[in-house]
Parts: structure tokens; C-alpha cells; sequence
């Protein structure tokens, strides 16, 4: 493999793919993040009633957390050291001995016990993924993609992070590449992802995940017209901006970041319908920007004077509108 290259910190849209997106940089693999994200599959929609996050369904806008790398160990003919432990001392020493060599590695974290994060920031979320990128006496040195400027922690609050309890819990996973393929295929690398995405989405036969899954999340929403305890509906509407835009990329973060990927890939492969569906996939992406204000609004009243019968109108058309872009990618001959 090419000599590591030094990183580069960069602030990205989100933290998995942007993790990647830079390990791969410093390997010399040079993609945009919207192209990694795009290849490996990372878009997804998923509402699990019977799965919690601090009492509520589970809403997810991306595949699940470690997705993205195995996706690009399927898609880019990469190969990752990966390792989880069960011994924090082990971990320490082990990510203390690399990051001395040299080596660059991403770390699966929880937010909760990231001191850098913003007080109201910090709730526990344990699929946070950072850079450890050197250290210097007992403080490890920490490249954040969703940060601006680098950061500093120390070693005990690294290991809090890494070995916080509770659902999606690190167990300290640590991963870096290991081989690179440098010509890989991007173009039959595109076309297998998108035409598997379209796939996934429109014809999954789970009802809670892909379009049906929005249609799904919207009858949930309607049946809170009948909800007695106004105190729950303002809290299933705030778990809903929460999962979106804390856990998320910030209202239809993910739709944007796919509809550059299908831009990059239009311009790539030469393909006009591509560049369509980018732009169809903004407007889905600016559906869910209104419906997330529309579900904080909702949230933050203090009387029932919000009609969450429009709220459920407002993600059911962000539910038609992607199922126009899926079935377009899915007609295009690529």
C-alpha cells in the first residue's frame, strides 16, 4: 500500500462517512464524501416501533452504524483492521502503540462522554465516529468530522467513550485500512450501488423499512390526533427532530448528500437522468427540512394548536416524492 499520507482535518456532513472519506485520503484513495456515501450504499429509511432509543421507535435515515465500512470493503475492494475488545487496557495500549507508530485509525464512540462536545450536545449515543490521529503526553489527538478545527482528549475520557454501555455499544471498535485499491472500477462500483439502493427502497418486503416505511411513519403520526397525553405527542414529534437532526445531518442531510453522489455520478458516467434524479432527490431532501420544522413547531407548543393530521401530510409527501426518484434511478440504463 502507498505511504500514509498525514491527514488533512476536513468537517464533513456526517460522521461515518466522513471518518472513511478521510482514512481513505490518507491511503490515497481520493473520493468525495458524497461519492463514498453514495457507493456504499449508506441511504436507507427505517422506522422500528419495536426497537427503542430512550423509549422511542427507532428512526433511521442511513444504514445502520458500520455500514459504510463494510460497504466499502464490498464496493471499493478495500480491506480494514478492525478489532473490538473486551479488555479496556488492551484497547488503550493497542491504540496507543499504533497511533505512536504512525498509524492513523477511526474509533467508534459514544457522544455522552466526549468532553470537546457542547454540553447540550452530549447525549448517549454510542455510534460517534472519530480519528485518533497522534498523541502527546496522556492526551490523544482527535480529528472530528463534524467539527471545524481538531480537538484533544484524554485518555480516560477516550475510554469512557469507547466502552460506553446500552444499545449500539462501541465495545471499543477501532478500524483503519489496510489495502487499497486505487483503480478501482468507480463507474461499475456506481452502477451496482444505485440500482441496489432503488432496490432496497422500493421493494424491501419489510413494511417499516425503505418508501413504505415513511408511509408507515406517517400513519403513527395520524393516530396521535386520538392520543390522549398531549406530553407524549410533543415528545414522539421531538424524538422525530432528534433522530433527524441530532443523530441525523440536519433535516434531509442524507438526501442531500445522495443527491451530490448522483450529481458527481451523473457528470462521471455521462448520464443526464442521473443529474435528474439529483435534483429530485434535493427536493425530497427540503420535504423533510419542512417536515422536521414542522415536528419542532409541534413539539415546543404548549397547547394542542398544531394538527399533526398535517404533519403526517407533510412526511407522507416526502414518501411519494422518493419513491418518484427511486423509480426513476431504477428505470435508467446505466
Amino acid at each position: 500500500m502507498a505511504e500514509l499520507k498525514p491527514l488533512e482535518h476536513r468537517q464533513y456532513a456526517h460522521c461515518e462517512s466522513g471518518v472513511v472519506t478521510a482514512l481513505l485520503s490518507c491511503h490515497g484513495l481520493d473520493l468525495s464524501e458524497p461519492m463514498v456515501f453514495g457507493i456504499t450504499g449508506g441511504l436507507t429509511f427505517a422506522f422500528i416501533p419495536f426497537i427503542k432509543m430512550t423509549n422511542m421507535p427507532l428512526i433511521s435515515y442511513r444504514m445502520r452504524p458500520g455500514a459504510i465500512i463494510r460497504g466499502a470493503v464490498k464496493n471499493l475492494d478495500i480491506r480494514f483492521k478492525t478489532m473490538r475488545y473486551r479488555e479496556k487496557g488492551r484497547a488503550l495500549a493497542e491504540l496507543t502503540n499504533l497511533v505512536d507508530g504512525g498509524e492513523i485509525v477511526g474509533l467508534q464512540t459514544s457522544v455522552y462522554w466526549l468532553p470537546y462536545f457542547p454540553p447540550e450536545m452530549r447525549f448517549p449515543f454510542n455510534a460517534h465516529n472519530l480519528i485518533i490521529y497522534g498523541r502527546e503526553g496522556d492526551e490523544f489527538l482527535v480529528s472530528d468530522p463534524v467539527f471545524e478545527n481538531t480537538a484533544r482528549i484524554k485518555a480516560e475520557d477516550l475510554q469512557n467513550a469507547r466502552f460506553a454501555r446500552g444499545i449500539l455499544a462501541p465495545k471499543g471498535f477501532m478500524y483503519y485500512p489496510v489495502r487499497i485499491n486505487p483503480s478501482v472500477d468507480l463507474r461499475e462500483a456506481i452502477r451496482k450501488s444505485i440500482k441496489r439502493t432503488a432496490r432496497m427502497m422500493l421493494n424491501t418486503p419489510l413494511p417499516f423499512i425503505g418508501v413504505e416505511g415513511i408511509y408507515y411513519l406517517g400513519r403513527k403520526i395520524e393516530r396521535l390526533k386520538s392520543h390522549q397525553d398531549l406530553r407524549y405527542v410533543r415528545l414522539f414529534l421531538g424524538h422525530i427532530v432528534r433522530m433527524q437532526e441530532e443523530i441525523g445531518t440536519g433535516g434531509g442531510g442524507f438526501r442531500f448528500m445522495y443527491a451530490a453522489f448522483l450529481q458527481e455520478a451523473g457528470q462521471l458516467l455521462g448520464s443526464m437522468p442521473l443529474g435528474e434524479a439529483s435534483q429530485m432527490m434535493t427536493d425530497a431532501g427540503d420535504m423533510w427540512r419542512q417536515f422536521a420544522s414542522a415536528c419542532a413547531k409541534g413539539c415546543k407548543s404548549k397547547t394542542a394548536d398544531f394538527d399533526v393530521g398535517e404533519i403526517a401530510q407533510l412526511v407522507r409527501k416526502c414518501a411519494t416524492q422518493e419513491k418518484l426518484v427511486y423509480s426513476h434511478l431504477k428505470s435508467i440504463k446505466l
